[in-house]
């Protein structure tokens, strides 16, 4: 049985995505993005000479500054800030512009849920408004648990405070003119292995996999939009 939700979405039904580019004026690169409610801004900031401390200075360096919407950073924020750094290193060339640092500011307009797959989205139109080198863009979506077992994607604020456990899920999203004839095996529609994996609560091991089929099935649209 399909769960009916806010304004009639049933529970694989994603809320409406926009993604722009080229967003802000001083920024090399900039992106916004919406999931819903939901809105983040995205600036890229370099690559700039040298590193960061504890960096290797023979690859590119990625950073990531998460600016809530107020008052100052919290324990969350700085994980979304280590889980989108290492989503981010993993899509960039980072043999390309050695012993460099490539900022990227994620500016929270208004969280209504997804916050994370939300960012990521903007992360990745931002570098690729600012002409960083990469292997692919990620697509991502949340996916949570209730309590009966029932699996709702993209939920908003309230449904994740409601349900038991959320995981979110980056796969890649294959851009040809990014690398040329160099394609990912994974083809152009981007479900194939997982970039990122992040979980909040407890969920069995059956309710993980049901979740990553679920997040599978319904990038496609989503991979659509980022390309475009």
């Amino acid at each position: 049985m399909v769960m009916e939700r806010e304004a009639g979405r049933g529970a694989n039904q994603l809320r409406p995505m926009d993604c722009s580019r080229n967003v802000l004026d001083r920024a090399h690169g900039s992106a916004s993005c919406s999931h819903g409610e939901t809105k983040v801004l995205a600036a890229v900031f370099g690559p700039k000479p040298g590193t960061k401390k504890n960096e290797n200075p023979e690859k590119a360096c990625i950073e990531v500054i998460w600016k809530p919407k107020t008052g100052q950073i919290g324990k969350q924020e700085k994980e979304f800030e280590m889980i989108l750094k290492r989503t981010l290193q993993n899509i960039c060339i980072l043999s390309v512009n050695l012993n460099t640092t490539t900022s990227i500011t994620i500016q929270v307009i208004h969280d209504d849920g997804s916050l994370l797959p939300c960012a990521i989205h903007a992360a990745c139109a931002a570098l690729l408004d600012a002409g960083i080198p990469l292997k692919h863009l990620a697509v991502a979506i949340c996916c949570c648990v209730e309590e009966s077992g029932q699996i709702i994607l993209d939920p908003n604020k309230l449904e994740e405070q409601k349900t038991k456990a959320s995981v979110c899920l980056a796969f890649p999203c294959c851009v040809d003119s990014l690398l040329g004839e160099e394609l990912s095996t994974n083809g152009g529609g981007g479900g194939g292995g997982v970039i990122t994996s992040f979980t909040h609560g407890v969920m069995a091991v059956e309710e993980y996999f049901r979740c990553l089929d679920r997040a599978r099935a319904a990038i496609l649209p989503l991979s659509k939009i980022l390309r475009k």
